[in-house]
């Protein structure tokens, strides 16, 4: 499968407005225009090998919308079986989340890294590769110190991994640091993640081929970490509604014991969530710690917060559970 971007910027190459930065509304415009263009690439290039492809536009709710995101799967998989190679990108016309942060409207190397890892993971891939302009993570910037040297292997994304990634990739609306993120969902999905510089020529049929000495980065999966079904949808597919911050002992619970997140151990919350929405659990010194599914509303919440659990009938009237989040439904990040 192919996950593509660039419609924003053929569509602006089009209207020879290439070299403007252009509203919210200017790039939804670009990209209709250029959604067509983009796919007539696609299709010349596959029709080379006789391969068909199957055009298919995503959007946040397909993922965040759960029935959605299931669904997802099996047109993937039936286009597979028909042998017909799906192109997938961002459907821009419609969807605001990357276009409001993008900076540029130029046809270059793109973002939709975490889109491709949410494809990859979805059917369960063996392998994400992940195009830019450079031959992979390095220690330092290279476009910014000659010195800098690539990494080849990392056997797991630490908090040092993540510093060596800084700057973003001329022309796209992802970086470095965008492409760890994707390389992080990807191992914890249980697939490898290769970064290979695509201006390199038929890099990926070098690849493929197993051509010696081609620069690259390759993330190891984990399969002690893999995280599958339901949980992946929680960690890393849906929309975070709210952000609850909880006291050393709710995140010990959670991240050493593996236990459910009880009221009595939450500090603090934000945000306005339903039941079922899920959230964003965070210690008190603003460390991310885990997704979850809640029980309660934003307002039940705010009322049973640092309660105990055998008070909750008492104070709401009403007790669906005793966690605010239980176990099954809680993903360490």
């Amino acid at each position: 499968m192919v996950v593509t971007s660039g419609a924003v910027g053929l569509g602006a190459k089009k209207l020879n407005l290439q070299n403007s930065k252009g509203s919210l509304f200017d790039k939804q415009a670009f990209a209709s225009v250029g959604q067509s263009l983009l796919m007539r690439i696609w299709e010349e290039c596959f029709a080379k090998f006789d391969v068909n492809i199957g055009q298919i536009l995503l959007t946040e709710d397909d993922f965040s919308n759960r029935k959605k995101y299931l669904a997802l799967r099996n047109t993937l998989n039936t286009l597979l079986e028909y042998k017909v190679v799906p192109v997938i990108n961002q459907n821009d016309v419609v969807s605001t989340s990357e276009l409001e942060s993008s900076n540029t409207c130029k046809a270059c190397f793109s973002d939709n890294d975490k889109l491709s890892a949410l494809v990859a993971s979805k059917l369960d891939a063996d392998l994400l590769v992940l195009v830019s302009d450079i031959n992979g993570l390095y220690d330092k910037n290279p476009k910014d110190d000659k010195s800098a040297k690539l990494i080849p292997v990392v056997e797991k994304i630490t908090p040092k991994i993540e510093k060596s990634a800084s700057g973003a990739t001329l022309g796209g609306r992802g970086g470095m640091i965008t492409k760890l993120q994707a390389a992080k969902i990807a191992n914890r999905t249980g697939a490898c993640a290769m970064i290979i510089n695509g201006t390199i020529e038929h890099i990926i049929q070098k690849i493929f081929n197993g051509a010696p000495n081609i620069p690259s980065t390759v993330f190891k999966a984990l399969p002690q970490e893999v995280i599958s079904g339901k949980k992946r949808w929680i960690a890393y597919a849906t929309n975070i509604m709210g952000k609850l911050i909880v006291n050393d002992g709710a995140r010990d619970a959670i991240v050493l014991n593996q236990k459910s997140l009880l009221a009595v151990g939450i500090v603090a919350i934000e945000g306005e969530f339903s039941r079922n929405d899920v959230v964003a659990v965070y210690d008190e010194k603003n460390g991310e710690i885990a997704h979850g599914i809640v029980n309660y509303d934003s307002g039940e919440c705010r009322k049973i917060l640092g309660e105990h659990s055998d008070k909750i009938e008492e104070i709401l009237g009403d007790k669906v559970s005793n966690d605010v989040i239980s176990k099954d439904n809680l993903v360490i990040i």
